[in-house]
């Protein structure tokens, strides 16, 4: 039994003495994980800084064009920049790589309806419908902007 307490306390000690040079930072420790452009750009979007957002998610996009997440960010900050004919661009391209990805297809409903095309915002709304026939919040989202675009226009079907 002391042997097992005894062997308890060097591993604690060991442990201990140990720690402080970890965390410090030694050359033992890991290096950081790098933030990709992609993340960056995500953190842009979300705070409101879609110029700085637009710039690394083209890179992104370059880079890797198959990446379907990054073109509907790219059409949501060109969208918020009032760039929608660049925007309908990166959303069409997103579901070329994803038909089914959820928040393009939303996105591009909004478009429509910034741009005054009621009929291709339903067409949007019916290919969440599909997706999502239980729902999901990119259909209830696109329904009540729908729902908004028709009462704001008085149109009553």
């Amino acid at each position: 039994m002391k042997f097992i307490l005894r062997a308890a306390a060097i591993l604690s000690l060991a442990v201990s003495l140990a720690a402080p040079a970890y965390a410090a930072g030694s050359s033992d420790s890991p290096p950081a994980p790098r933030e990709s452009d992609y993340d960056k750009a995500v953190k842009d979007v979300k705070a409101e800084k879609y110029k700085d957002a637009i710039e690394k998610l083209q890179k992104v996009v370059q880079k890797e064009p198959g990446k379907a997440d990054a073109w509907n960010y790219l059409g949501y900050s060109l969208r918020k920049t009032g760039k929608y004919d660049d925007s309908l661009k990166s959303y069409t391209k997103a579901l070329e790589v994803d038909p089914k990805h959820k928040g393009a297809n939303e996105y591009l409903g909004e478009l429509y309806l910034m741009t005054d095309n009621l009929p291709k915002a339903e067409g949007q709304l019916k290919v969440l419908i599909d997706l999502c026939p239980s729902g999901c919040a990119e259909r209830s989202d696109l329904e009540k902007a729908v729902a908004a675009y028709k009462k704001a226009k008085g149109i009553t079907s």
